[in-house]
């Protein structure tokens, strides 16, 4: 399995000096995920969960609904120049009967750590049909729950904190109990490790949960929270306007600028309770 993080030398340049130290980063390697044998995809990403990560990637695209659509996952024996196993490529055999679709997933698969959905051929194609919709979900979350979250995935953040350059996705049940949390280098990739890790321990669709993301919520996540059946999406950051029609379409509720005791709830409202002054915005 390759390092999760690294050390280089780098040159510090303050108000009255300029010296020379080491600094911990974020390692950045690619992935390339094979089904029965014939390459799929190619994602950038942090060494670390990767079978989760092809897991919740394959789900997320409509490809397989469960853990029962997966016979095996191996790394294949790709080796660098010194013939060492790269543990960069992943082989996933479905199960009998399960087949990849003949149309609608045709894309150029290649993605980086910054943008899932790039070479998407359109909308069309992204807006998956899921097994596992949260429109029929009827969990409701207290506003101040919801609010503690950052913190709570703030400190179960490991690698951030020596590198300050991972992406965070964290599971909660409604009472704000922390399933899982996974980091990465990409946003999308953090989410498909987290639904991956659910996905191998049968827990998809996973209804009455909050995914909480680090950064902004984009379409591609909101696609993601939706495909595994998740009924609330929270994020740090602001939504998309493309993430705001999904999850309105689909019944997902959908929260951004979580800050502090402040949030605003661009989808589905209904979800959050308790009467606390919140910040909605009507759809």
């Amino acid at each position: 399995m390759g390092r999760v993080t690294t050390r280089t030398p780098v040159t510090r340049i303050t108000d009255t000096r300029q010296s020379t130290r080491p600094d911990t980063v974020v390692v950045e390697e690619p992935l390339e995920i094979r089904v029965n044998g014939t390459p799929l995809a190619v994602t950038m990403r942090t060494p670390g969960s990767d079978v989760e990560l092809a897991q919740g990637f394959l789900l997320t695209e409509g490809i397989i609904g469960d853990r029962a659509d997966i016979a095996s996952i191996r790394y294949c024996n790709s080796v660098d120049d010194n013939g060492v196993n790269t543990y960069n490529v992943l082989d996933v055999d479905l199960a009998p009967g399960v087949f990849l679709p003949d149309t609608g997933i045709e894309r150029n698969f290649y993605t980086t750590s910054s943008c899932g959905v790039c070479g998407k051929a359109s909308l069309d194609a992204i807006r998956q049909r899921t097994k596992h919709s949260p429109a029929t979900d009827t969990v409701r979350v207290p506003a101040a729950t919801i609010a503690e979250l950052p913190d709570r995935l703030r400190a179960a953040q490991k690698v951030f904190e020596t590198t300050g350059g991972l992406h965070a996705a964290g599971l909660f049940t409604a009472a704000g109990q922390l399933l899982a949390i996974k980091e990465d280098v990409g946003r999308h990739n953090a989410v498909d490790k987290l639904i991956g890790w659910a996905t191998e321990q049968y827990r998809v669709p996973l209804r009455g949960t909050v995914l909480l993301v680090s950064g902004r919520a984009s379409f591609e996540l909101a696609q993601k929270a939706v495909m595994a059946g998740i009924p609330i999406l929270a994020a740090v950051s602001a939504p998309s306007s493309l993430a705001i029609d999904l999850a309105h379409d689909t019944g997902l509720t959908l929260i951004g600028f979580l800050r502090g005791t402040t949030m605003n709830i661009y989808t589905h409202p209904n979800r959050v309770t308790d009467g606390r002054p919140l910040a909605v915005l009507e759809y």
